[in-house]
């Protein structure tokens, strides 16, 4: 039988059906959504906060970005007593470089960021977006640097006197592990080994102290105010972005916050002084 002119050999009309069903299947398949860095968080709950180092600048949390791909980054964080004349907070992101043994240099930040707060107990939702500027070009193959993204804070107002003002009741009252006598009356109680009388009510005499003023823990007020500590988390994510997802990144930083006023106050300054442990 003679061969048909300009017929396609097998293997080429194989070959061309191979790379039509490939394109199709790249069509079809769906694009990228959660493409990003992941820069893992330590914290999830606000934690106490007082002045460190003379308030200087103290690392809240660290996120190890060493071999980063994006430039951008986000991070959140939440707040808490954050009291406006008394106990204002500023909070920073600032990149690392860390070098040698324990040596670290700052290599960028954001700008500086007031947290105001309100007049009355609010927890509050911080998130930054930022250009974190570590020089491209840093080698990634070395072993002996790494890059961290750190949330700094430091008191902006505060922390405020303590002045304590507590809650107290007048009554009976005993330690926790001492317990009632069975025998003696309601009143008797046996001090928790068991060896002898703690004291009895109305009666005089050793180890009988059976009424008075007893003041109660308030934790909404005493724990906070002893130091007048405010509270600030780690980061609950440190994320790197492309510039499509967080185009607002900016060298400077982009914050929103919620949970009282803010403002920012100051440009990037790396050569602000920080704890360093």
């Amino acid at each position: 039988m003679p061969t048909q002119a300009n017929a396609i050999p097998p293997s080429l009309v194989n070959e061309l059906s191979e790379l039509k069903r490939r394109l199709t299947a790249i069509e079809r398949a769906p694009a990228p959504m959660a493409k990003f860095d992941r820069y893992p968080a330590i914290e999830w709950a606000a934690q106490d906060r007082p002045v460190v180092g003379g308030n200087i600048w103290s690392s809240v949390s660290i996120a190890n970005v060493t071999g980063m791909t994006f430039d951008r980054l986000e991070c959140k964080f939440i707040t808490d007593w954050i009291i406006t004349g008394k106990r204002e907070a500023e909070v920073r992101l600032a990149a690392f470089r860390h070098y040698g043994s324990n040596s670290r240099e700052c290599v960028s930040a954001s700008g500086t960021l007031r947290l105001k707060g309100n007049t009355a107990r609010v927890v509050g939702v911080g998130t930054f977006r930022w250009i974190h500027g570590i020089p491209f070009g840093w080698d990634y193959a070395d072993t002996t640097t790494v890059y961290t993204v750190e949330l700094q804070h430091r008191y902006a107002v505060g922390p405020e006197a303590y002045d304590p003002n507590e809650i107290q009741v007048f009554g009976m009252y005993k330690r926790e592990k001492d317990r009632p006598a069975s025998e003696g009356g309601p009143f008797a109680i046996r001090n928790s080994a068991n060896t002898d009388w703690n004291w009895v009510t109305y009666q005089a005499g050793t180890n009988r102290s059976p009424i008075g003023y007893v003041t109660i823990p308030d934790r909404q007020t005493t724990s906070n105010t002893i130091n007048g500590s405010y509270s600030v988390s780690a980061m609950h994510y440190c994320v790197g972005l492309p510039q499509d997802r967080i185009p607002e990144a900016t060298v400077n930083g982009w914050a929103w916050f919620s949970g009282g006023a803010s403002q920012w106050v100051r440009a990037p300054d790396i050569t602000e002084p920080t704890f360093d442990v």
